[in-house]
């Protein structure tokens, strides 16, 4: 009995493996463009020398004290960036945020322009937990 499993099986296996093993590192640079995008003062110690130097997405933490009390005075498209981001490091906290913008659903972030949603759709592609 032949128990191999077919070939476009296997190159599906390490497709996926791979993808996995890269992930963490697309997920920071993604992560790292999307702090970029908004701004360094939203994330890690709030500086742009900070976002240069940083080295991990632990690095470019969310500040969620700043972004909660700001939520309401930045524009629509920038609380639904910034929210959108929060949610992939803390769901709870970043659920609350989205919902304050008036978050209904992912067809919602078709507001956002092209780079806002590349980094979105990298930040889905690549994330494997906070």
């Amino acid at each position: 009995m032949n128990l191999s499993l077919p070939i476009e099986v296997l190159d599906q296996i390490a497709l996926e493996e791979r993808h996995f093993a890269e992930a963490p590192k697309a997920f920071f640079e993604a992560w790292k463009r999307g702090a970029e995008i908004a701004g360094a003062e939203w994330f890690g110690d709030g500086t742009r020398e900070g976002l240069q130097r940083a080295n991990s997405k632990w690095d470019l933490r969310p500040n969620m004290l700043m972004l909660n009390d700001a939520l309401g005075v930045l524009s629509s498209g920038q609380r639904m960036f910034l929210s959108a981001m929060v949610s992939f490091y803390n769901s709870r906290e970043g659920g609350a945020m989205l919902k304050r913008c008036g978050f209904e659903g992912l067809s919602d972030l078709g507001g956002l322009d092209l780079e806002r949603r590349k980094v979105i759709a990298d930040l889905t592609l690549h994330y494997t937990g906070w």
